[in-house]
């Protein structure tokens, strides 16, 4: 009995990212997300320049709080709070992290802090 309770445990967590992770799902829609966005990514920083054509941002949402995982050596963006604007798009906001616009298919961004620049400009 305790090993069909442990199968039907690990099925139901696969189905919720399965479910989490569909190209069509809106991260606004849900309080648990994970997609990746991909598309021209650069991190500047003390002269030093990381650019890819073809990058890609792991976006997760837990609650009401986003991160972005960058590929390409780029450091990652944590904790993100967004607010909405117009029908489903989603603009960052707080100290440092404003610049990112996010709904179910495009990811853009122009993120300046602590002296580096974050841009992306990215599909799904």
């Amino acid at each position: 009995m305790k090993k069909t309770i442990q199968i039907f445990s690990m099925l139901m967590i696969a189905m919720t990212i399965m479910v989490s992770c569909k190209k069509d799902k809106d991260p606004a829609t849900t309080d648990f997300f994970i997609g990746t966005y991909k598309g021209e990514v650069s991190y500047k920083k003390d002269g030093s320049t990381i650019t890819s054509t073809d990058g890609k941002i792991t976006v997760s949402k837990v609650g009401e709080t986003y991160n972005f995982y960058f590929g390409s050596n780029i450091p990652d963006i944590t904790g993100v709070k967004f607010e909405k604007k117009g029908d489903n798009s989603y603009v960052s906001i707080g100290s440092g992290l404003t610049g990112i616009t996010i709904d179910a298919s495009t990811l853009k961004m122009l993120v300046i802090k602590d002296g580096a620049t974050w841009t992306a400009n990215c599909t799904r």
